[in-house]
């Protein structure tokens, strides 16, 4: 009698010390907001002069704003590809515009499938252009073949092929809140990928005119390119420069003239205004979430694939290392983690996204990345964080668009070396700008033979970041025309 009442005694204390019988807590929602060609600083909050992006502002007021973050290569499918595997374009081996993602290839969204995730794409995927199939990781899908088009868009509805007229930013934006709202028993992720603020650059009807009493001249430092490699001054009149045919906006090329910087004004406007459009869709979906009572149940980012260069150095587009190009915006919301108007400083990257959603998510992380996840950033933990990271770019063959790309970048520092050049000779294969004494990077330092310890240091750092990247990977020819003083230095 008396070990009964002792084992009865010992199931009480079992039940009252154990593990709760309450049902685990649901693991968060996740919708993932992706921008094309938005430069970090296309947001009030990042304090752009005229811009005004209030529902974009909300999310970095009520959670955090990482003040910089970047991207390991400047072009729209590469990033895309690093943002869903948290690895670098060498190793994912998508290096173009037209390269689809692999299958075989581990990301995120497929992970959080995998572990019972409802997962929904909508809008631009831009990688693959043949094909609008639903690509692996995805239970809903709708995109469309390549760019798509600012108005009446044919899109794959889940197999279903529907022209659906209307201005691509308000048609998926429809349909995003239309999927939000639905009922359902399992978490979910949804992909929302917006067109804008790609080229060519249409506002929506409403917001059109939205810039026209703004003076917008080209930048200074598209004139100032004294020390600057001679494919920065070739490139202007280019399709990749100001004096190009900016993307279809401007009939003349190449233009140098006033009537020129009219065209380029245009276009910027353009730029600008179809940012309006993206803030409110911004305001509908998170109001979607807030309606449904799943807001603060859900982890909201908004991010873009790449900077683009607005005339800085005489560029449009993006692809080189220089800050406009490589520097996006990355907002995150989620209360249960984020502090109210945190704003990181440290240097994340496009390949941190995917270990952190996943974090986040309780979900099991990816293996051999290259990214690491920026969650202890916004508990205030950043020990042993990065302070130096590699760029590359290994798409061109032919110039002046954009030689190819190797880079480390620094807090203060930046160093970029073009392993071919630009066909003009050694003397074009490097640029070291102090950022933190001319942060627009107007004065190439590599020639300054007072620094010349600072060139020999960060040559070595670049080799370092690189291989780290590459683990004996080489995409190209060892390049012994750049010497240093220090050691075992050769820069690839």
């Amino acid at each position: 009698m008396r070990s009964l009442i002792a084992l009865a005694l010992l199931a009480t204390l079992l039940q009252a010390c154990g593990p709760s019988r309450e049902a685990p807590a649901r693991r968060p929602n996740v919708v993932v907001i992706l921008t094309d060609d938005q430069r970090w600083d296309a947001m009030s909050c990042a304090g752009h002069p005229f811009l005004r992006t209030p529902n974009i502002d909300r999310i970095a007021a009520e959670g955090a704003r990482f003040a910089n973050m970047f991207v390991t290569t400047s072009l729209c499918s590469p990033s895309r590809a690093s943002l869903l595997s948290g690895l670098y374009a060498s190793t994912h081996r998508i290096v173009n515009n037209f390269t689809d993602y692999p299958a075989d290839l581990a990301g995120y969204p497929r992970r959080l499938q995998e572990e019972g995730y409802e997962t929904g794409y909508i809008g631009k995927w831009h990688m693959g252009e043949d094909t609008d199939e639903k690509r692996p990781g995805f239970d809903y899908w709708m995109s469309h073949k390549g760019q798509g088009t600012y108005f009446d868009t044919t899109f794959n509805v889940n197999g279903d092929r529907k022209l659906l007229k209307g201005y691509y930013t308000e048609v998926v934006t429809d349909h995003a809140v239309e999927w939000i709202k639905r009922p359902r028993e399992k978490p979910f992720l949804l992909m929302l990928g917006h067109k804008a603020p790609h080229s060519p650059n249409t506002p929506e009807p409403k917001y059109a005119g939205s810039f026209d009493d703004v003076d917008i001249r080209y930048p200074a430092s598209a004139s100032a390119l004294q020390g600057k490699p001679k494919w920065v001054e070739d490139r202007k009149s280019t399709w990749h420069g100001i004096y190009g045919p900016l993307f279809g906006a401007r009939e003349r090329s190449p233009d140098p003239s006033p009537e020129g910087e009219k065209d380029f004004a245009r276009f910027l406007r353009a730029y600008f205004a179809t940012i309006r459009s993206v803030d409110d869709s911004v305001g509908r979906v998170t109001e979607a979430l807030r309606e449904s009572g799943q807001l603060d149940d859900t982890l909201l980012v908004f991010v873009s694939d790449n900077g683009f260069f607005l005339g800085e150095h005489g560029m449009m587009d993006k692809r080189t290392m220089h800050e406009a190009s490589i520097r996006v915006p990355l907002l995150v919301r989620y209360p249960k983690l984020v502090p109210q108007g945190r704003v990181v400083q440290e240097m994340v990257l496009n390949i941190d996204l995917a270990p952190s959603i996943l974090e986040v998510c309780g979900a099991k992380p990816l293996h051999g990345i290259h990214g690491a996840s920026w969650v202890r950033l916004l508990r205030g933990d950043a020990r042993g964080w990065r302070t130096s990271w590699y760029y590359e770019y290994n798409y061109e063959k032919q110039f002046p668009y954009t030689p190819n790309v190797r880079g480390v970048r620094t807090d203060d520092w930046k160093y970029i070396r073009y392993p071919h050049g630009d066909g003009t000779g050694d003397r074009h294969k490097e640029e070291l700008y102090n950022l933190k004494d001319d942060p627009l990077e107007m004065r190439n330092l590599i020639f300054d033979p007072r620094i010349s310890w600072k060139l020999s240091e960060l040559r070595l750092e670049l080799q370092k970041v690189r291989n780290a990247v590459t683990r004996g990977t080489d995409l190209m020819p060892v390049d012994e025309g750049i010497k240093t003083e220090l050691p075992d230095a050769k820069i690839r």
